[in-house]
């Protein structure tokens, strides 16, 4: 049986203002509306008998993927390991492959994807796995190399060996190399002997197993005794925080790739794409005749090779050339296309000055749906509350604001203190400070609040919460 195993963590710091760390690059939605996440879940549907999945996450992304994956796909199985803290791929593709093994048996694969990579050819990733898996099942460790297109320095890169069996789709790996120079990169395209490391694997898990505790004895230690004090027939599987926090942190390449002695590479020309960048993103859209593209509101004129994605507001640009700018309306970003991989310092900058910006939209999800902060003045914060049919806030009270809440649309429960009544729409209430309340939406539509806050402090950690369905008490 072959297992799809998903790998959701990382920040896509690179692609900021839109990709930050409460709501990250595999959650963004591109030129098709449909999010890297969900086009992952298709792909990896698409090569799965069983229709059956493992995603390796954070809880902090959990009720996000949960809701994606129900949407696009409510009849397959999807399962969850929860890390309570990020420990790299090795790690994490060890807790999966226990897991595999365990629900499984050892002769189970695993075909670990990254969560926010793109995949244009459906049909030749499904030859390429299929490739992959015959190769896993007789014990190799395989790698899915991405044939070049042109001489990049952002990837590192497979060096491939002689084939495997004399078949040449299926190659031994002479060396894992890092990302080059220029000159290096240039000279690695135009020799055809290297591929791209896209971070694509296929093992069979009692393999993987075997060559962790070979070659990095000491994470395959430490997860299995975090496993062993899991509750492991739940699901979500939530990973024991304490002994999983004790895990060394490496990448899969460097703890086990790099020296394994039984490797192979599978070539792949599936149009891929790391989508690691504001030019990669920009590749994605059409083009005017002036090398123009436009994602939202904007009107340019005599601009040449300018990127221009917004969400709401109205960009004009005039008589610029080879841009990228980005407004989320909360932030603008705008960078030259050549230098769009430095993004990642001004997420830098701005976590050094403990920027809201680097977590937060002004649209914030939930496990009950989302708030959107229309106003955040030093008197008075104003949310709209979208709460999903079923949706339930944590049982709470605050220590320096009180709230007023006005229905919108829909019906809302709302406990205030020890009585639990039903309002709608026009229907407002307050909440004065230190005040238990609650608010549920019991409808099959969703429910929208206009939220007042008035106080002395309006951060998110004057929330006490006393009770959560979603497990954040």
């Amino acid at each position: 049986m072959l297992i799809p195993v998903i790998l959701s963590g990382g920040a896509g710091t690179r692609l900021w203002p839109v990709s930050r760390r409460a709501y990250p690059k595999p959650f963004m939605r591109l030129a098709d509306g449909q999010t890297l996440a969900g086009a992952t879940l298709k792909r990896a549907l698409g090569v799965s008998s069983q229709q059956q999945t493992l995603t390796v996450t954070s809880r902090d992304y959990y009720f996000l993927t949960r809701d994606i994956y129900r949407d696009l796909a409510p009849e397959a199985e999807h399962h969850f390991l929860l890390e309570p803290v990020g420990r790299n791929t090795a790690a994490a593709i060890a807790a999966a492959a226990l897991w595999v093994q365990e629900h499984h048996g050892p002769d189970a694969r695993l075909l670990i994807l990254p969560a926010d990579h793109l995949v244009r050819d459906q049909a030749a990733f499904a030859a390429a796995v299929e490739r992959a898996d015959q190769l896993a099942r007789d014990g190799w460790l395989v790698c899915l190399g991405v044939q070049p297109t042109h001489a990049e320095t952002g990837f590192g890169y497979i060096r491939a060996g002689q084939p495997v069996d004399g078949n040449p789709n299926r190659l031994q790996i002479e060396a894992f190399v890092e990302k080059p120079d220029v000159a290096t990169a240039q000279r690695y395209y135009e020799s055809g002997q290297y591929l791209w490391n896209a971070g694509m694997f296929c093992f069979r898990a009692d393999a993987i197993l075997q060559a962790l505790g070979d070659q990095a004895g000491e994470i395959l230690s430490a997860t299995r005794t975090s496993y062993a004090q899991t509750a492991t027939d739940q699901n979500p599987v939530e990973l024991d925080p304490d002994s999983f926090a004790a895990v060394p942190s490496d990448s899969i390449d460097y703890a086990v790739m790099e020296r394994a002695p039984k490797r192979a590479v599978v070539p792949v020309d599936c149009g891929w794409s790391d989508i690691g960048s504001w030019q990669a993103i920009s590749d994605l859209y059409e083009t005017d005749g002036a090398g123009n593209q436009v994602q939202g509101h904007a009107v340019l004129i005599d601009a040449r090779d300018t990127f221009v994605q917004s969400e709401q507001r109205l960009v004009a640009a005039v008589g610029v050339e080879d841009l990228v700018i980005v407004d989320t309306g909360d932030a603008v970003l705008v960078a030259r296309r050549s230098r769009a991989q430095e993004v990642k310092s001004v997420v830098e900058e701005l976590t050094r000055q403990q920027h809201e910006s680097v977590v937060h939209h002004r649209t914030v999800h939930r496990p009950w749906g989302s708030y959107t902060v229309l106003e955040d003045a030093a008197d008075c914060k104003v949310k709209r509350l979208v709460v999903k049919p079923g949706g339930i806030l944590s049982l709470q009270k605050h220590e320096h604001r009180s709230e007023h809440w006005t229905v919108v649309s829909g019906t809302a429960r709302v406990r205030l203190g020890d009585d639990t009544f039903d309002m709608t729409a026009n229907h407002t209430i307050e909440i004065p400070v230190g005040t238990l309340h609650r608010l549920e939406n019991p409808g099959q539509q969703d429910v929208h609040i206009i939220e007042v806050q008035t106080g002395s402090y309006f951060g998110e950690d004057d929330i006490e919460r006393l009770e959560d369905v979603y497990g954040r008490v």
